[in-house]
C-alpha cells in the first residue's frame, strides 16, 4: 500500500521463541457448529498450559463480540471475519504464542487463506468432523432449531455450505472420540513442531 513502510524491529520471532522454550504455530479447528471444536481447544490449550507452553485462543463467538462485530453471517462476511483472525493469528505466531483457533470456516478458500498468512510450517488444520446430525443432536446453541424454524439465515450446514476439508491435519469425529482421546492425538500430532526445550 501506498506510503507504508514497515519498520523492523530488533527483537524478532526467533528470539521470542527462545525464551519461551517453545515454537510458535497456529492450531486451526474447523468444523460445522456444535461438532466440539471450542471444547477441543479448551481441553488442548489447558494440557499445553500445564506442560509451560505460552497459549491464547481464539473463538468464532468471542471475536464476533469484539474485533468482528460489524460483520454478518453473508459470504462475504465470513471471509473478512476469517481473514481479520488470520492475521491477528500471525501476530501472535510472530510473538512466540501457540494459538488455538476454533472457527466453522466453510469455505476452503478461507482457510487456504490463513494457511497462506501464517505460513504452512506454522499451520496445523484439525478437522472437527463430527456429522450434522450429531451436531443438530446436540444443538448446545439451540441454533439448528432457530435456522429450521426460519428465524437464522445462512446456518452452515443448513441453508449454507460447509466445504470439508480434503487434506487436514487431523480428521476427529467428537462422537467416537472422547475429548481426552482427541486431545492425545492432536498432541501427538504438534508436539515434534513445538519443539518443546
Amino acid at each position: 500500500m501506498e506510503n507504508i513502510i514497515t519498520y523492523s524491529y530488533k527483537v524478532n520471532k526467533d528470539m521470542r521463541q527462545k525464551i519461551k522454550k517453545h515454537q510458535s504455530m497456529l492450531i486451526w479447528f474447523t468444523g460445522l457448529s456444535g461438532s466440539g471444536k471450542s471444547t477441543l481447544a479448551n481441553a488442548l490449550e489447558l494440557e499445553l498450559h500445564k506442560r509451560g507452553v505460552h497459549t491464547y485462543s481464539l473463538d468464532g463467538d468471542n471475536t464476533r463480540a469484539g474485533i468482528n462485530k460489524d460483520l454478518t453471517f453473508r459470504s462475504e462476511d465470513r471471509t473478512e471475519n476469517i481473514r481479520r483472525v488470520s492475521e491477528i493469528a500471525n501476530l501472535m505466531i510472530d510473538a512466540g504464542i501457540v494459538v488455538l483457533a476454533a472457527f466453522v470456516s466453510p469455505y476452503k478458500k478461507d482457510r487456504a487463506q490463513v494457511k497462506s498468512v501464517v505460513g504452512e510450517n506454522n499451520f496445523i488444520e484439525v478437522f472437527v468432523s463430527t456429522s450434522i446430525e450429531e451436531c443438530e443432536k446436540r444443538d448446545v446453541k439451540g441454533l439448528y432449531k432457530k435456522a429450521r424454524a426460519g428465524e437464522i439465515k445462512n446456518m452452515t450446514g443448513i441453508d449454507d455450505m460447509y466445504e470439508a476439508p480434503l487434506h487436514a491435519d487431523l480428521n476427529i469425529d467428537t462422537k467416537d472420540k472422547s475429548v481426552e482421546e482427541s486431545v492425545n492425538l492432536i498432541f501427538d500430532k504438534i508436539k515434534s513442531k513445538l519443539n518443546l526445550k
